[in-house]
C-alpha cells in the first residue's frame, strides 16, 4: 500500500523527472510544481504556491514555450503503452470531455466547445487497466495504469454560415476527405508497440466511438472492441437491420442490474434481459472505395417490465470477441460497464484537480498545466480505486509506517477488527471527514484525498520530531 501511494514529492519525480524540457533548470522546476498541484489540487496555482517567489517560478515555467501539453505527459504515455502489450488483459477506456472557459472572457486561443454554445478545450482521453481478477457477479477486478494517451484541440471561433456545410449537407466526398473531429477514435491505438504473446487488449468506447474507422483501426492494432451501437446499421448477408435482427434472438438469460439514485429519481433495481448474434455489417460509402465488410458480435441487455417503455434501458454493444452464450454475453456487458470509470476520471480532473479553475490568460499556458492536473487527476482516481478493492486482510508492517497507524488510532481508537486493509481505509478517510456510520455509502475520493494528505503531513511532523 505504502509504495502504491507514494508522497507528492517522490510521485511527482516519479511521473515527471523524465520529462525532456530542454533544460534541467525547468524540468526539476516541473517537479517542484507538480509536487505543489498534487498536496493540494485546485486547479489554481496560487492556491498551490503560496510563497510568492515559487508561484512567480511556476509562472515562468508554464509561459515558456518549451513546456507544452506534449513534452510534459509523452514520458507517461510511453511507460503505459509499454505496459499495456505485455502477457495479461488490458481494457483501454476513452472517451471525450469539455473543458468550459465561456466565463473567462479574456482567455486567449480557447474555441467553440460542445453546440457552440460555449468556448473552451475539447478534450479526448485513453485510460488503460490492467484486469487482475474476475468476479462473476461483479465483473473484472482492474488496476489503473494510467493514460495511454490525451488529446486536446481548439475549434475554429466563427462557423461559414450559408454553406452546405454549416446546414449539415456537406457533400459525402468533401467530407470525408478534411480533417474531421471523430478521426480522433481508436487513434491512440497505432502509437502502441508490438504486443507480446499473451496479450489482449480491449478498447471500449460510448455509441459516439461507432464508427466503420474505429473498427479496422481495432483490427489493424490486433485490439479487440467493445463498442455501445448508435446507428442502425445495414446488414451483408440477410434481411433485416442490426437492431431489429438482435431483437428476434432467442433470450439467453437475465440478470438483476442495481441502478443507483440521481436527482428526482430514487435508487431501484431492474432485471434485463440478454441476446446475442453474428453478423455482417454492410460496408458504408468511402471516397476510396467501401471497405470491408465487418464480421462481428452484437450483445443486447434491456430492462424487462419498465414503468416507462420509451425510456427503458437498453444497451447494444458490438464486439469482436465471440459471445454466443450467455456467460459470454455477459462478460461484455460487465467489460462495458467499466466505461463509468472515464466519466470518474473526468470529475476528478474537473472537481478534484480544478483544471476549469485556472486563472492562466492564454490557452497554451493553461493547456501545460493540463499536462500535470491530468496525471495529477488520475492519482484522485486511483486512490478511490484501492479504497474500493481493500478486503479484510491483514494490514502488514511494510503497508504503513508505524507513526502513521499511531496516529490513526489516537485519533478514532484501534478497529475492533484490528488493522486491516478496509479499516485503514476507513480511518483515512475518517480524518478526511467522512462519518462512517451505517448508512453511510462507501467514502468517494475527495474524502479519502483529504484524509490521505493530513495523514502524510501528521506522519511527516511525527518522523521529524523523532
Amino acid at each position: 500500500m505504502q509504495k502504491s501511494l507514494l508522497t507528492c514529492t517522490q510521485w511527482a519525480q516519479e511521473q515527471f523527472g523524465s520529462a525532456d524540457l530542454g533544460d534541467c533548470r525547468r524540468e526539476d522546476r516541473l517537479v517542484k510544481v507538480a509536487a505543489a498541484l498534487a498536496e493540494n489540487p485546485s486547479g489554481t496555482l496560487p492556491s498551490a504556491l503560496p510563497e510568492w517567489s515559487e508561484l512567480k517560478a511556476a509562472y515562468r515555467l508554464f509561459d515558456n514555450p518549451s513546456v507544452t501539453f506534449e513534452k510534459i505527459l509523452e514520458p507517461h504515455f510511453h511507460k503505459v503503452r509499454a505496459a499495456c502489450v505485455t502477457a495479461g488483459q488490458f481494457l483501454l477506456i476513452e472517451d471525450t470531455t469539455l473543458l468550459d472557459y465561456s466565463s473567462r472572457k479574456s482567455l486567449e486561443g480557447i474555441g467553440r466547445i460542445g453546440d457552440d454554445g460555449g468556448r473552451g478545450i475539447n478534450l479526448h482521453t485513453t485510460m488503460a487497466f490492467r484486469v487482475e481478477g474476475w468476479d462473476g457477479i461483479s465483473g473484472p477486478r482492474l488496476s489503473l495504469l494510467g493514460l495511454a494517451g490525451q488529446l486536446r484541440w481548439v475549434r475554429a471561433e466563427e462557423l461559414t454560415r450559408g454553406n452546405d456545410v454549416a446546414k449539415g449537407r456537406e457533400r459525402k466526398k468533401r467530407k470525408f476527405s478534411r480533417s474531421r473531429e471523430s478521426e480522433r477514435w481508436a487513434k491512440v491505438l497505432a502509437e502502441f508497440p508490438a504486443a507480446e504473446p499473451g496479450n489482449q487488449r480491449i478498447y471500449i468506447a460510448d455509441r459516439e466511438g461507432d464508427m466503420y474507422e474505429a473498427f479496422q483501426r481495432c483490427r489493424t492494432a490486433n485490439c479487440d472492441f467493445v463498442l455501445r451501437a448508435c446507428p442502425d446499421r445495414a446488414l451483408l448477408e440477410r434481411e433485416g437491420s442490426l437492431f431489429t435482427t438482435v431483437e428476434k434472438q432467442k433470450e439467453l438469460g437475465r440478470y438483476t442490474l442495481q441502478l443507483r439514485a440521481r436527482p428526482g429519481t430514487p435508487a431501484r433495481e431492474v432485471t434485463m434481459a440478454v441476446r446475442a448474434n453474428h453478423v455482417v455489417l454492410r460496408p458504408p460509402y468511402r471516397p476510396g472505395g467501401k471497405p470491408s465488410p465487418e464480421r462481428l458480435f452484437v450483445v443486447e441487455a434491456r430492462e424487462l417490465n419498465a414503468s416507462d417503455p420509451e425510456n427503458a434501458i437498453r444497451w447494444l454493444l458490438l464486439t469482436s470477441i465471440d459471445c454466443l452464450t450467455y456467460a459470454e454475453a455477459r462478460r461484455i456487458i460487465q467489460f462495458y460497464a467499466c466505461r463509468w470509470l472515464i466519466e470518474e476520471y473526468h470529475k476528478a480532473l474537473k472537481t478534484g484537480a480544478g483544471i476549469e479553475q485556472s486563472q492562466l490568460q492564454e490557452c497554451r499556458r493553461v493547456e501545460a498545466l493540463l499536462g500535470v492536473l491530468s496525471l495529477v487527476a488520475v492519482r484522485l482516481l486511483n486512490l478511490k480505486l484501492q479504497a474500493a478493492e481493500s478486503t479484510e486482510v491483514p494490514v502488514k508492517g511494510s503497508d504503513m509506517e508505524p507513526e502513521a497507524l499511531a496516529i490513526l488510532e489516537a485519533r478514532f481508537g484501534l478497529p475492533p477488527n484490528g488493522w486491516t486493509q478496509r479499516t485503514l481505509w476507513i480511518w483515512i478517510a475518517r480524518l478526511g471527514g467522512y462519518l462512517a456510520r451505517r448508512s453511510d455509502g462507501p467514502p468517494g475520493w475527495q474524502t479519502l484525498w483529504r484524509g490521505w494528505n493530513r495523514l502524510r503531513a501528521m506522519t511527516e511532523g511525527a518522523q521529524l520530531m523523532k
